[in-house]
């Protein structure tokens, strides 16, 4: 049974790989699919799929790539991430709706470049886009950003000094709400999945109820595996799974260099996600 992973980043948000050469990689580990799950971006998936496509074309060695995108909403002041697989990325409706959001980013990072700027910071959201062509700016370019300029001496500085959530120079984005990225996961004809339960912290009677009010806009899976779960986060994510007829799903949140350590399919060493919820999935959709 070869390992899949349906969670991953590349350079398009917060991760250092190309698509393409997360595909390469995902070939190198021996996965028989990987998705792309962007923050908030479809911007790689073109180039994703058309390599492995050219690859599988040519008689090389390919991956499966599943298109995918992974929404950051709001629920009880908490972030709480919901990713699409198996997305029709290039359905009009989709697109409409994903730019409206994308440009609410925009907005806040020019106003945290100019809060930046008042402490002496020599920073404009255009000379973060010229380091970072194609990429959705997250607070990860920021930190980069600042640490090769000298301003900090580590990411884990620049978090504490400037772009944590609570130092005055951070600038809350609007978001979506998970029921409506569940629902705009659903108008692309793509599979909503809750992603890394555990990481929210909110305890189990909470976390039911999100769980069950998303079941009730469309929810249809929920990471069971994922880098950092212990054995009971993996038992936990599984009851819930049982109890409200979710598909399994998981993955490595790999970044690259972005995350040190954290490696495509395996994490952190331990992860394994079995092919066989791939093909649950794909029965789903049909």
């Amino acid at each position: 049974m070869r390992p899949i992973d349906l969670h991953t980043h590349s350079n398009r948000s917060d991760g250092s790989y190309t698509p393409e050469e997360l595909v390469d990689y995902a070939i190198h580990k021996g996965l028989r699919a990987v998705a792309l799950t962007d923050h908030d971006t479809i911007d790689g998936l073109e180039e994703a799929v058309s390599h492995a496509d050219a690859l599988a074309a040519a008689g090389r060695p390919f991956v499966e790539v599943v298109p995918g995108i992974e929404f950051s909403t709001e629920y009880e002041k908490k972030d709480v991430h919901i990713v699409g697989l198996y997305i029709s990325y290039n359905a009009p409706v989709f697109r409409e709706q994903l730019d409206a959001f994308v440009n609410s980013r925009v907005n806040r990072n020019i106003k945290m470049c100019r809060n930046l700027q008042s402490a002496g910071i020599d920073i404009t959201f255009d000379k973060l886009q010229a380091r970072n062509p194609g990429a959705v700016i997250t607070r990860a370019h920021y930190a980069s950003y600042l640490l090769e300029d000298g301003y900090v001496k580590s990411r884990q500085d620049a978090f504490s000094q400037y772009l944590g959530d609570h130092t005055k120079y951070f600038v809350p984005r609007e978001k979506v709400t998970p029921a409506q990225a569940v629902a705009l996961i659903l108008k692309a004809g793509g599979i909503p999945i809750l992603a890394h339960p555990p990481l929210y912290h909110m305890g189990q009677d909470r976390l039911d109820q999100l769980i069950s009010s998303l079941k009730d806009a469309g929810l249809m899976g929920i990471e069971a595996f994922y880098s950092s779960y212990t054995n009971q986060d993996e038992r936990d994510m599984r009851r819930f799974a049982d109890r409200y007829d979710l598909l399994l799903s998981g993955g490595s949140d790999f970044h690259g260099a972005n995350k040190p350590g954290l490696d495509l399919g395996t994490g952190y060493g331990r992860l394994f996600v079995p092919e066989e919820l791939l093909d649950r999935i794909k029965e789903r959709i049909k």
